[in-house]
């Protein structure tokens, strides 16, 4: 780190990039925050109310964020909203730091032309870890490309259950400014951080951090598989005591050996099977952990027992949320936290709303929702959780090669049922790979208003009703984006709950 500590305030002249920090003092900084999403607000209250002054920018201009800004515009900070005021930097003013939301792409213009001038271009995390102060929280940090927001929620529930003021943040939850800088302060910081935010951050520092998978997702944004997987690599820098990766998953081992840590942290690999010492693992229904255990080379504390998961699924926490489990309670045990506080916190979790989450059993069948389940990687991982599957799969594949996500379940499917307004890419896996798999169509129709949506999913939910038995798990898995026929991922597993609900049977 090439951080000082600090003392008074800079001259105004001094470039941001050579403002002491921890403690980076941002007043008389012109920032530039481009996007006033979640993020963006908070980017552009925190800084104003620190002396900055702040310009926003976005390329939207709906009733919604009138209303939003409303607020900041009476204390100060200007907004310029639509399209013509993001294709460059402004012209009338100066602009000393450019702070992006995440959904900003490297190579838009107003982006690329800062860089071409040398004006530094931060993501909120970025900044939020120069203006903490050096007392602050410390930082225990998530990415991956699938099981993030259940390890850092996870994570949450056991630091809270160590009796410490934590809170999940960042790509969920609390922005990440807004938790660093809270008046009350945070002991520890769970955070998620995405790809994208990951980009456009150079100084993480994290105490301890996880890369839980890397597979195919958002390459169009990033420019290819590599540099997807350089972004994520890049939250083990700096890191203090763990950098955490998932034995099964070369690449996450690859990024450990590749950071640039302080000397003395450590590579702890976590995994489904026995561990080796410096790992956690699963022996005889046992999460255990070879890592932090002080007689490591001999034997191993038990954390928690698969039992303490079985809420945690219709049949029980499948291997996805297990391997989360690990993950969470490695990061935990980073920073100290007893092995009863990792059972106890495991034990009061439950799963956020649309991942994995059991909405019901009807006559014996198990109905879950995991329409976050948005890629192949993802849907493959929920599939694995049961034997038996009645599969309500489609939408908008991307592009994506379903080819080994349909061979590796095909001997756990039941039936499938498809949604999506193109079924060609499910179809034709399905027959390569799935043949004797019954499969039922469901009439795109008219999906454009709430109605039409509603009628979709309960054709889909009465027909995977109709191919299950007792025992099977009916499960909306898509493997695909929503926004072909619904509003969002999360408007598709809220009508999915409904029309469970709704539908007839005894109840257990």
């Amino acid at each position: 780190m090439t951080a000082a500590p600090h003392g008074a305030g800079p001259d105004s002249s001094t470039p941001v990039e050579q403002r002491p920090w921890p403690g980076l003092d941002v007043a008389g900084l012109r920032i530039l925050v481009t996007g006033f999403g979640v993020s963006g607000y908070a980017i552009a209250d925190q800084t104003m109310q620190r002396g900055a002054r702040v310009l926003v920018v976005d390329g939207k201009d709906t009733p919604e964020i009138r209303e939003r800004i409303q607020i900041l515009e009476v204390l100060g900070v200007e907004f310029r909203l639509g399209a013509e005021h993001t294709t460059a930097l402004p012209a009338d003013r100066e602009i000393d730091l450019v702070v992006t939301s995440p959904g900003w792409r490297p190579d838009q213009p107003l982006l690329a032309e800062a860089a071409t001038r040398g004006i530094p271009v931060w993501s909120e995390i970025e900044l939020a870890r120069r203006m903490q102060a050096a007392d602050g929280p410390d930082w225990l940090a998530i990415t991956g490309t699938n099981g993030k927001t259940t390890t850092v929620t996870m994570l949450e529930s056991i630091l809270r259950a160590a009796g410490l003021r934590a809170v999940a943040c960042g790509n969920v939850g609390l922005p990440v400014i807004e938790a660093a800088l809270d008046p009350e302060g945070y002991d520890v910081l769970a955070l998620e951080l995405s790809s994208f935010q990951l980009h456009w951050t150079e100084h993480l520092d994290c105490e301890a951090a996880v890369v839980l998978n890397v597979s195919a997702d958002h390459l169009d944004w990033h420019g290819g598989a590599e540099e997807y997987a350089l972004a994520k690599g890049k939250i083990f820098e700096g890191v203090r005591t763990a950098c955490v990766y998932n034995v099964a998953d070369e690449t996450t081992r690859r990024l450990v050996e590749e950071a640039d840590v302080v000397e003395g942290a450590r590579a702890i690999g976590i995994g489904l099977g026995a561990p080796g010492p410096s790992e956690l693992g699963v022996i005889d229904g046992m999460l255990v952990d070879r890592a932090f255990h002080p007689e490591r080379r001999r034997a191993a504390a038990e954390l928690a027992t698969l039992e303490d998961l079985s809420h945690l699924g219709a049949q029980g926490a499948g291997p996805h949320v297990v391997l989360d489990a690990l993950a969470a309670a490695a990061l935990a045990r980073a920073h100290g936290v007893e092995a009863h506080a990792v059972r106890d916190g495991l034990r009061a979790y439950r799963m956020g709303d649309h991942r994995a989450q059991h909405i019901a059993t009807i006559d014996g069948i198990g109905f879950v929702d995991d329409t976050k389940a948005t890629n192949p990687a993802a849907a493959a991982a929920s599939l694995r959780a049961a034997e038996r599957v009645v599969w309500i799969a489609g939408g908008d594949v991307k592009g994506a090669d379903l080819d080994p996500l349909i061979a590796s379940a095909a001997d756990r499917l039941v039936g499938v049922v498809l949604l999506g307004v193109d079924e060609t890419p499910f179809t034709t896996a399905l027959q390569r790979h799935a043949p004797e798999v019954p499969v039922r169509r469901i009439d795109p129709g008219q999906t454009d208003d709430v109605a039409g949506r509603t009628r979709l999913m309960e054709d889909a939910v009465q027909a995977a009703r109709s191919l299950a038995a007792a025992g099977d798990v009916v499960l909306l898995a898509p493997a695909a984006a929503s926004l072909d026929q619904f509003r969002d991922y999360a408007e598709r597993g809220d009508l999915f709950a409904a029309a469970v609900t709704r539908l007839p049977g005894e109840r257990s």
